[in-house]
């Protein structure tokens, strides 16, 4: 069922709308509409602009919060204000620790970078001061592919201008620095080049040998550390020695942080007397909700509230309501669309018809109560909806396996209740097709309530599933049950008046859709013999729909007989008419078998459901119900 909503909206001083927030509406569920679209043709009327106040500070407790490790909360209430002065004077006093702590970790990070530079050329045994007072011979430090390399020696071997000086080297690559006379520096550059040589260049700052260099910066990079551990237990002595002002400062900044959104939804208007400015919030509750928020400020003077029953010009939100068994279902509903406020909410249609066509498709006592503790163990350790629409359709498995006599695939085990869908091929069949009638009749009476709810009347009176439609279909199902069970039909002129007179209302539908709700036009525009044309073959269309929906359903007994079939197959190759069966087969059988057919079934009922029945009388074109609380979760 559908959460009956109340239209609301409540004004108060701008500077209040925290405290009313905080206090009040966290505590339900509101779905806010945006008060400028809503009221924006009252005079006086501005957006609620303002910057959020709190968001630096918030921000600020979050970096102290993290030197505290811990998911503690705190236990003070505090107002924003004190929550603001508490997180600024603990960071004050961290400030020039802070610092301290940011330049060491710059620091730390460029010697890492320097150590990252000199550790592969550890090797060179030379102080890099006295390389850069070379005035004839230039150097460049850098690496180049082993394969590369062996190429290179050669090269190497052969010029007497370069030398090249290895300082470390793994697989894949040799690290080194090359000499050459500053006269031929261009040429062999250009033979390095060729080789893949990569120039790697090393800080000038360094002094000492490459060994010497890396070692000091190690030595440097100990302190480094070793100071900002002590800094860092400075922090945390003084953040722990205020730790449930700090937590509780926190979670109230945060807490405002959130609410603060609540302003695009605001507007603000000048009070009367003009004294100062309204805020004015509007948007929709639950009937039970606002009942006792309303409650809960009648006290507080600083609250206006305005009830607007009346106001229809915004349309309600959907929330859906239903017990937990159903709960389920709702997915099914959603992935269709939400019904709109005031249509019926298909949930309980769903449920029913859902897991009856998939047990009758699917049914086996011991596969059945297989998916019923699967089904139910996921729903309540992992609160999947589709497990728990599984578990309930795995009652029905369970009943059907009664009914047909089938326990994983034996046929023997039990008696069939009412009989078995092998040895009835046609009569199975023909049932699916009986079935499948009666559940589209049920859609077309839904479908004139939800006519009814909706005030559509030509719907309901000449849609091919509003009452001509209910009359003509239902006449022809009628007659078809009297033609099986051999008892006569009705006169011709009979059937003529009840078939005939509701398909020409059907294929009139416009024009007396407009004569019943008074339009002023009857026919619609444009020439009225394409009207008529167009009319004929949307008729033929209306019967051919109605045939093919309802032989549509023969797939109900089909996968009854399937299920039935593939469980005799997997008997056969188990070896059960010589007596001494192959149980590995078996189960591996069942498990194949319950797994594919039962993704197929429950897709093919879904179709069904979708195609055979929400379509005759469903929208789906509903809103969603959006509490704010949850918008900022």
């Amino acid at each position: 069922m559908i959460e009956k909503m109340k239209l609301l909206h409540i004004a108060g001083p701008k500077d209040d709308i925290d405290r009313v927030v905080k206090v009040y509406l966290n505590k339900y569920e509101i779905h806010f509409e945006n008060a400028m679209t809503s009221l924006g043709s009252l005079k006086n009327i501005r957006p609620f602009v303002e910057t959020n106040l709190y968001k630096d500070a918030a921000q600020k407790g979050e970096e102290l919060k993290q030197h505290l490790n811990t998911s503690a909360k705190g236990t003070i209430v505090m107002r924003a204000a004190q929550a603001q002065e508490i997180i600024y004077e603990v960071y004050e006093q961290l400030k020039d620790v802070n610092s301290r702590k940011k330049e060491l970790q710059e620091e730390m990070l460029e010697i890492k970078e320097w150590m990252a530079q000199i550790a592969p050329f550890i090797g060179l045994d030379f102080e890099l001061s006295k390389m850069k007072d070379f005035r004839f011979i230039d150097y460049q430090f850098g690496r180049i592919r082993v394969v590369d390399y062996h190429k290179l020696e050669q090269y190497i071997f052969k010029n007497p201008y370069t030398l090249f000086y290895e300082c470390n080297n793994d697989s894949e690559y040799v690290w080194g620095v090359y000499f050459v006379p500053h006269t031929h520096r261009l040429e062999v550059e250009a033979v390095y080049a060729s080789f893949h040589f990569e120039a790697i260049e090393v800080s000038e700052v360094f002094e000492e040998t490459p060994k010497k260099v890396f070692d000091q910066a190690k030595e440097r990079l100990e302190e480094c550390e070793q100071e900002l551990e002590r800094l860092q237990m400075r922090t945390m002595e003084c953040i722990k020695s205020r730790e449930n002002e700090i937590l509780s400062a926190c979670e109230s900044l945060q807490s405002y942080c959130r609410n603060f959104d609540i302003r695009k939804y605001a507007a603000c208007t000048q009070s009367k007397d003009e004294s100062g400015e309204f805020y004015i919030l509007y948007g929709w509750m639950s009937k039970r909700d606002a009942a006792k928020l309303e409650q809960e400020i009648a006290k507080d003077e600083k609250i206006h509230w305005v009830e607007e029953e009346g106001d229809r010009s915004v349309v309600p939100p959907t929330k859906l309501k239903n017990p937990g068994i159903l709960k389920p279902f709702e997915m099914f509903v959603e992935m269709y669309g939400l019904p709109a406020y005031n249509e019926m909410d298909p949930t309980l249609f769903v449920a029913l018809t859902y897991t009856l066509m998939f047990g009758i498709m699917f049914g086996d006592v011991g596969q059945g109560a297989c998916l019923l503790i699967g089904g139910v163990l996921l729903y309540k350790l992992k609160n999947l909806r589709l497990a728990g629409i599984v578990g309930v359709a795995g009652i029905w498995s369970v009943i059907f396996g009664f009914l047909y006599g089938s326990v994983f695939g034996f046929e023997e085990l039990l008696p069939a209740i009412w009989m078995k869908p092998m040895d009835n091929i046609m009569s199975t069949l023909m049932m699916a097709i009986g079935f499948g009638a009666v559940l589209i009749l049920i859609a077309m009476i839904l479908n004139m309530v939800n006519a009814i709810r909706a005030k559509e009347y030509g719907r309901l009176l000449f849609h091919q599933s509003g009452l001509a439609g209910l009359v003509c279909y239902g006449f022809v199902v009628l007659c078809a049950l009297l033609f099986i069970t051999g008892h006569g039909l009705p006169a011709t002129i009979i059937i003529g008046i009840a078939v005939g007179v509701p398909l020409v209302a059907i294929l009139l539908k416009e024009p007396l859709t407009h004569l019943v709700e008074h339009h002023s036009r009857i026919f619609p525009e444009g020439s009225k013999v394409m009207f008529f044309v167009e009319a004929l073959v949307e008729g033929f269309d209306v019967v051919l729909s109605y045939a093919t929906n309802t032989i549509s359903f023969v797939r109900v007994g089909a996968f009854a007989l399937s299920h039935a079939g593939m469980m005799g197959v997997v008997m056969t190759l188990a070896g059960m008419e010589k007596g001494n069966p192959n149980w590995i087969v078996i189960v591996l059988g069942n498990l194949l078998v319950a797994g594919l057919e039962g993704l197929v079934v429950g897709i093919q009922v879904l179709r069904l459901e979708y195609y055979e029945m929400f379509s005759r009388f469903y929208t789906g074109n509903g809103k969603p119900f959006i509490s704010f609380n949850k918008r900022n979760q």
